[in-house]
C-alpha cells in the first residue's frame, strides 16, 4: 500500500463525521479503516467508538478536522448566499423577459412571501445593529 496515506479518515455525514484510523501496515497488507469516534459538528461532541480510548494524537487530529470543517461550512454558507443573490437577479431577468403568465401565477405568491420574509429579517438585523 501507499505509505503516503493519512493516519485518519473522516467520513462526512449530515451533522459531523465518523472518524477512522487508517491501518495499512497489517499482516494481510490490506487497507483497514477502524472506526474510533463519531463527531457531532453542531454541538462539538466527540464520542469514542465502543471501548476506544482516544489518544492525544487522535484528539489533535479530530480537533484539527473540526476546525477545518467549521471553516469550510462557513465558507459554503457565504457562497450559498452569494449564489442566492445571483439567483434573485436571474429570477428578476426571467420574470421580465421569459416568464409566461401561467409560470408567474405558479411562483409569484411564494416568491413574494419569501422575499418579504427575507426583507423583514434583514431590516430587523440592520436596525438591531445600528441601535445596539
Amino acid at each position: 500500500m501507499n505509505g503516503g496515506l493519512p493516519p485518519y479518515y473522516f467520513r462526512v455525514k449530515d451533522n459531523g463525521a465518523l472518524v477512522f484510523r487508517v491501518d495499512s501496515e497489517n499482516r494481510q497488507r490490506r487497507l483497514e479503516l477502524d472506526q474510533i469516534a463519531t463527531i457531532n459538528i453542531n454541538n462539538g461532541q466527540v464520542k469514542p467508538q465502543g471501548d476506544t480510548v482516544l489518544t492525544d494524537e487522535d484528539q489533535a487530529a479530530i480537533d484539527a478536522w473540526k476546525s477545518a470543517r467549521e471553516t469550510e461550512l462557513t465558507a459554503r454558507d457565504i457562497d450559498d448566499i452569494r449564489r442566492t443573490v445571483d439567483h434573485l437577479n436571474l429570477t428578476a431577468h426571467w420574470v421580465q423577459s421569459k416568464a409566461t403568465d401561467a409560470q408567474l401565477d405558479d411562483v409569484t405568491d411564494r416568491l413574494l412571501l419569501a422575499m418579504h420574509d427575507l426583507r423583514t429579517v434583514l431590516v430587523k438585523k440592520r436596525a438591531d445593529k445600528l441601535l445596539g
